[in-house]
């Protein structure tokens, strides 16, 4: 533990206890330790209970924040997580990697005098003490309907929408294409940030509700969208994500030691290569680790990266640290841990030996000019500013796109200019009669809990179709 323990920090808000960073960083442990109770209630206790809480409106589930929190004052952590699951089915999972600083917490009217309340924390540690000390009652549904849905994807879009089905009486079957359940939250996300069994719980939440999940399905190739429909499915859902790696396209990226970010965490985290010699998941180790990039995927492989053993990690990102996407509880974390910013850097060519492996980098320092299309400066290159850095392992952590695995077997599927399915903004719906789809499939890469907003939006208009037709 670190000295955070004291009762509340300067500004009132009772801090979370964390793992020591010369301790974590060489250890796959959840680096946060969570409330004890008591802190739960004095966080809880800061909540002015407003009339029109503008946290809710930050929300993209609209779950009611204040009820839940009024009901952690009081002590009564069993109906605070039921006031909680009534609008979200993965409140450990929303608790420890949603970005709140930009929602819920964003919106807090604490805000204007010092820190929000600790929504996310608390959403935590309602959802942990339901599952050390619940008695395992579950929400209850609505009468059978007879209707039948396929949900293509166990990521958090498609959890959310079974979920909410499932509740409303309908029969839900989650197709999964990995060996595990999941999606990001297993393959994506380390263990450090969002341990596997909080989301193997969370399925196996739905699943006491009725859900039946089918792993290593793979909609596209072992059955397409029709033949699901053939089977007796009233309604598809599709939120696969979008896993698709990207890459920068520059001199010697076939060099030995390159390596995409979803490789590489899939490896480390669905893989469970951080238990070698335990699972002997092969993955690449570097003694002097460069990472491409600076969202949470980029601070998530550094992060593994320093607890696989490299000696030196650096994030190398062409802007500068206002315009990093990652949220600011990662870089913090990241940067106490020992990975060191390279920022204004832009790679220009790989290096290696005679036998393809990868010795270094070529950068070039870079300056920031007018904003773009992203509303971020744009970074323009200093001439005569190349420089080299030595690396032996980079990982490519500069976005993804969709995976066409599925799309390509469904012509009649409208997909945009980037591949990304077509769909209707507030319902989901596609271009194939009852086809919804939601999440990175549709947006792009984005975050935990939009793509669940997307997942609860679809599941109101799929019980709307299945009840009153298209």
């Amino acid at each position: 533990m670190t000295e955070k323990m004291e009762k509340q920090d300067k500004k009132g808000r009772v801090p979370m206890p964390e793992q020591d960073p010369n301790v974590r960083k060489r250890n796959f442990q959840e680096v946060p330790t969570g409330y004890t109770p008591a802190m739960a209630q004095e966080e809880a206790a800061r909540c002015v209970q407003c009339k029109k809480p503008g946290c809710v409106e930050g929300c993209p589930v609209s779950v009611d924040i204040p009820g839940f929190i009024n009901l952690v004052t009081k002590g009564d952590f069993t109906a605070a997580i039921r006031h909680i699951w009534s609008m979200n089915a993965l409140p450990a999972v929303c608790g420890r990697v949603c970005p709140q600083e930009i929602q819920c917490e964003g919106k807090c009217i604490l805000n204007k005098k010092g820190l929000p309340v600790a929504i996310g924390n608390l959403e935590r540690f309602c959802a942990d003490y339901e599952r050390e000390h619940g008695t395992g009652a579950l929400p209850p549904k609505a009468a059978p309907t007879g209707k039948r849905i396929a949900v293509v994807g166990s990521g958090p879009s498609g959890l959310t929408v079974a979920g909410d089905l499932i509740q409303k009486g309908h029969s839900v079957t989650i197709m999964e294409a990995f060996h595990k359940p999941g999606g990001v939250l297993v393959y994506g996300i380390p263990e450090f940030r969002l341990p596997k069994a909080i989301v193997a719980q969370e399925v196996n939440f739905l699943e006491r509700l009725g859900a039946e999940v089918k792993c290593n399905a793979v909609v596209g190739r072992t059955v397409s969208l029709d033949e699901l429909f053939e089977e007796g499915y009233d309604a598809i859902y599709i939120g696969v994500g979008a896993g698709l790696p990207s890459f920068m396209n520059i001199p010697g990226e076939n060099l030995i030691g390159i390596l995409s970010a979803n490789e590489y965490l899939t490896r480390a985290n669905l893989m469970k290569a951080y238990k070698f010699p335990e699972v002997d998941t092969p993955i690449p180790l570097g003694k002097n680790v460069a990472v491409l990039g600076a969202g949470n995927v980029a601070m998530d492989s550094a992060r593994t990266a320093m607890r696989l053993g490299a000696e030196s990690v650096k994030i190398v990102y062409r802007r500068s640290r206002d315009e990093m996407p990652a949220r600011k509880a990662e870089i913090h974390h990241a940067e106490e841990e020992g990975i060191e910013m390279m920022l204004l850097t832009n790679p220009v060519r790989y290096l290696g030996d005679e036998s393809g492996r990868l010795t270094g980098m070529q950068c070039l320092k870079m300056e920031l000019g007018e904003p773009d299309a992203s509303g971020r400066r744009r970074p323009i290159p200093i001439k005569g500013s190349e420089f080299e850095i030595k690396t032996d392992l980079v990982i490519v952590a500069v976005g993804s796109g969709a995976n066409p695995l599925l799309t390509q077997s469904t012509p009649d599927l409208a997909l945009n200019k980037w591949g990304y399915i077509q769909a209707d903004p507030e319902t989901g719906k596609t271009s194939k009669r009852g086809v919804w789809a939601g999440g990175d499939i549709v947006t792009g890469a984005a975050t935990v809990i939009l793509a669940m907003g997307a997942g609860r939006a679809a599941a109101n208009s799929i019980h709307k179709y299945l009840t009153w037709g298209w």
